[in-house]
């Protein structure tokens, strides 16, 4: 009977040497995912939701997207990128916009129009003609790192016609909406 109660003394320790190795696996294992995880929402991609509809009719108030966080640090911001930034008057707050005027370039806003180093900048993103054109009824000649940015939405959108928004600087720029996950009838890249 002593043998039969070493072979299980034995057995148990190897299922709980085993168990323990389970758990060190498992540890190491979910480290590693949350880790990932964390990565690639800090510097690569995150989920946002719009709320407003200062971007109406291509963004909505609830809209879901990805953010695409890495392609700038590649590569330069685009005219026309619709893109998020923080509202520094407010924490935790973000504004998303789309790129209008590029670093160097003067913008002007005249009787409804939009120019662009004195020639009419020819897009159709806006919903309405603009109203108010805010800072731009004077000309706004913009630094080697800013960008002049406008809601699709233009006269229902807080953007760089107001001085609380202002040109916005390149490092504040956190990524480009790339992607819309919901509503899932949208669902799709983002032009």
């Amino acid at each position: 009977m002593k043998v039969v109660g070493a072979v299980r003394g034995k057995n148990y320790r190897k299922k709980k040497k085993s168990i323990l190795k389970e758990i060190i696996s498992w540890t190491i294992y979910l480290a590693i995912v949350f880790t990932a995880a964390w990565l690639v929402t800090h510097y690569v991609a995150e989920q946002t939701q719009v709320s407003g509809e200062s971007m109406y009719p291509m963004l909505n108030d609830g809209d879901r997207l990805v953010v695409d966080k890495i392609s700038y640090h590649f590569t330069d911001p685009k005219r026309f990128d619709v893109v998020v930034f923080p509202f520094h008057y407010q924490e935790d707050t973000y504004y998303i916009k789309r790129i209008i005027g590029l670093p160097g370039e003067t913008v002007r806003i005249s009787d409804g129009v939009i120019y662009i180093n004195g020639r009419v900048l020819e897009e159709n993103f806006g919903y309405e003609a603009i109203q108010n054109p805010g800072l731009a009824s004077d000309l706004i000649t913009l630094g080697q790192d800013e960008y002049f940015l406008l809601g699709d939405n233009r006269n229902n959108s807080s953007d760089s016609r107001e001085p609380s928004v202002g040109n916005v600087v390149r490092e504040d720029l956190i990524g480009r909406a790339w992607f819309r996950i919901w509503p899932l009838s949208k669902l799709g890249f983002l032009r």
